[in-house]
């Protein structure tokens, strides 16, 4: 299965709708839009949706490679100007053939009308082997009131049962239905209506949308058709309605498989000799990576060295593109014995080095260096990895417009205990050298960030009741449809560092000041990625969708408790968002159920952008200490501080004319402690969060992890 979904739009039962502009031009010369699909094909495709007409009948084999089948108002041409060979009465096998697609996982969107049975078709006969039915009659709305839109009897507004934001609706708030029949379901009462007609229309609060599972396939039906036609699609919330029912029908279908799978590199016997001497040499290594001759058999440690460039050499054949490495690498190594197997110096080989310069899909590179391991093994003894880059057209693409030379997205095929861990990064600057050099590249294990995310984001939704929108839904059942976003958020992420109105060192991490400095630098960069994400959603870049999702789940569900509270600075901008979000009321928690209002998430994220960017923009008017107290009062509008806090009690508690240092230490190490939402969060998913170390695509699962 493709990451995104396909769509087959039946154009063989005598449709009364094209996705062809110009077809739908001679079906209905004096309103073209009124015959037209074309606009709703082009708002999948927007989300990287596969659209294909399906011109012949319903079969296995017609329906085998697709994840949703939408069947378009059939009817007899007596009744509509119509396209396709085929009549609008389904066969009996045909009838079967879909059934049977339904049941196995797929998709199906049945569009009928109002006065249904005057169309000669027999969508009735399909849709009761779902337990539904669409009554032949036109709904009227009797008051001309706010449930009648541009007062017409006849274009009725729905009742949105849930209100707009959840589920299946997020982002829903208004549905025109401008002639339409209603949907029984009183043969299945398990149905979820979608849309209704109101308490004054008549027929009355009757179904005019339902949606339902069916073995493991999903159904949606509408009473009308006319709201996602070229002419229509663009009013109320249509367009996000007719992607979020087609999205949601396409989520039956299993996961797609992990981008790296069939890579035979990792059971090579050379590698797993070169594994298994590097396991043996890393023991014997002290914090800084000596080997301490008194403890150590150094003529042990020469032979495992000698193994290593014995299979380093083996395999340097399957890396053309890293034969300097390759090559400079046994000197590094030699150099170290012949030194006494002292503190290691691999800066030359660490020099040649250069995955950015060779960015193709599924290219492959064996690395073995002495580093410690970001958020894992803090000593700088050898670790060995195997790595793939997924390079594909469309983020190289992006990576035109968002320049961004030394980012690597990269994908685990094999690693040493320094990566069974929680780091999620290879960085040149962890490496033992003898000196700093310029580094030129920086890399992202995207399938340990995805995967981690959706294992922590699956749990946290259902602890939660969180009804999750179709396309995060989607997101979190496949693997490598999180890869992918995963690369082109810390594509943008990273390039903003050096970004934007700068009043400090954007790589501050190296200078000692207040940990919620860093906090602001890496909430700013994630709040920048979202924001051209929003703008590249817009711009039909089917990945920005989902970028925005992660960012903002793993914000949310994820930092804040990762990790313990001793300046936890990844934690406390997550806190930020989650407070800016509530008080603006974009995120609610409200009969132990999280929610979100999903017409406004973006603009308040982008928001709350604007107002750290603003800060930023000051920022280089202001002293380094005034910078910071800045900062400060900026999270405590949103995030309260310890109660024992002296920099909460303000500037005239604090020894401005002291030291730096005197003022960082006073800072607490837990300075913004998790309200209680996020500490009952914390006992919760404690568990969850664990179990992601180490994690990688092939460890992933869809299933929530169990919480407490």
């Amino acid at each position: 299965m493709s990451v995104f979904p396909k769509v087959l739009v039946d154009q063989a039962h005598s449709s009364a709708w094209s996705l062809d502009a110009g077809v739908a031009a001679t079906m209905n010369p004096a309103n073209p839009a009124d015959a037209s699909l074309a606009k709703a094909a082009d708002a999948l495709r927007a989300r990287g949706f596969e659209v294909a007409a399906l011109t012949d009948a319903f079969s296995a084999q017609t329906l085998g490679d697709a994840e949703v089948l939408v069947i378009d108002h059939l009817a007899d041409a007596k009744a509509e100007r119509v396209m396709g060979d085929l009549p609008p009465v389904l066969t009996d096998a045909e009838i079967d053939a879909v059934e049977a697609y339904v049941a196995a996982g797929g998709g199906l969107i049945v569009f009928a009308e109002c006065e249904q049975d005057t169309y000669g078709n027999n969508l009735n006969d399909l849709l009761a082997r779902f337990g539904v039915h669409v009554d032949s009659t036109l709904v009227h709305e009797s008051t001309d009131g706010g449930r009648r839109h541009h007062h017409n009897a006849t274009w009725v507004l729905g009742e949105i049962p849930t209100g707009h934001g959840q589920g299946i609706l997020a982002g829903v708030d208004q549905l025109c239905f401008y002639r339409a029949g209603v949907i029984d379901i009183s043969a299945n009462p398990q149905a979820q209506v979608l849309a209704s007609s109101s308490a004054t229309a008549h027929p009355a609060q009757r179904a005019l949308a339902v949606a339902l599972r069916h073995g493991q396939g999903r159904v949606v039906v509408l009473a009308d058709s006319d709201l996602v036609g070229d002419d229509s699609i663009d009013e109320l919330d249509h367009a996000r309605f007719w992607t979020n029912i087609v999205t949601w029908a396409s989520a039956g279908h299993a996961a797609a498989p992990s981008a790296i799978a069939g890579s035979d590199t990792a059971n090579l016997p050379e590698w797993q000799r070169l594994k298994a001497a590097t396991l043996e040499l890393r023991e014997m290594q002290s914090k800084d990576g000596s080997i301490d001759g008194a403890q150590h058999d150094h003529r042990r440690a020469t032979y495992l060295v000698e193994q290593i460039v014995t299979e380093i050499t083996a395999l340097a054949p399957r890396f053309p593109h890293d034969a300097d490495y390759l090559a400079a690498l046994p000197g590094d190594l030699t150099k170290w014995v012949e030194g006494g197997f002292g503190v290691p110096d691999f800066l030359d080989s660490l020099m040649e080095f250069r995955p950015d310069l060779h960015r193709v899909d599924g290219i492959e590179h064996l690395v073995l260096f002495p580093m410690y391991t970001q958020n894992g093994n803090p000593n700088r003894v050898f670790e060995a990895l195997l790595v793939t880059v997924p390079w594909p057209q469309w983020l190289a693409e992006v990576e035109r417009e968002y320049v961004n030379p030394a980012f690597v997205p990269v994908n685990f095929l094999d690693f040493t205990p320094g990566y069974d861990t929680n780091s999620a990064v290879l960085f040149p600057e962890t490496v033992a050298v003898r000196e700093v050099p310029k580094f030129y590249w920086g890399a992202i294990f995207c399938d340990r960030e995805g995967a981690r995310f959706r294992r922590v984001v699956e749990s946290a939704a259902d602890l939660l009741s969180l009804q999750l929108p179709p396309d995060a839904e989607r997101l979190l059942g496949s693997q490598e449809l999180a890869q992918s976003t995963f690369a082109l958020w810390d594509l943008i992420h990273d390039r903003t560092h050096s970004h934007g109105d700068l009043p400090f060192d954007p790589f501050m991490i190296k200078q000692r000041m207040p940990f919620w400095m860093y906090a602001l630098e890496e909430l700013r960069c994630d709040l920048s990625t979202f924001r051209e994400a929003v703008k590249l959603e817009a711009e039909g870049q089917p990945y920005a969708r989902s970028v925005q999702l992660a960012i903002l789940f793993d914000r949310l569900f994820r930092f804040p408790i990762t990790g313990d509270r001793v300046r936890n600075y990844d934690g406390l901008g997550g806190q930020l968002m989650f407070a800016y979000l509530h008080k603006h009321d974009a995120l609610r928690w409200t009969d132990n159920k999280l929610s979100f209002d999903w017409r406004r998430v973006p603009e308040v994220v982008v928001a709350l952008c604007e107002e750290v960017e603003t800060l930023y923009r000051s920022g280089i008017d202001r002293s380094r200490v005034g910078h910071w107290l800045a900062s400060y009062e900026f999270v405590t509008r949103y995030v309260a501080p310890h109660p024992a806090s002296t920099w909460a009690k303000g500037p005239q508690s604090l020894p401005l004319d002291g030291t730096v240092k005197e003022l960082v230490d006073l800072v607490q190490p837990d300075e913004f402690p998790l309200n209680v939402f996020y500490e009952a969060l914390r006992k919760k998913l404690g568990a969850v969060i664990e179990s992601t170390r180490g994690i990688t695509a092939a460890s992933a699962v869809v299933e929530p992890v169990a919480v407490a």
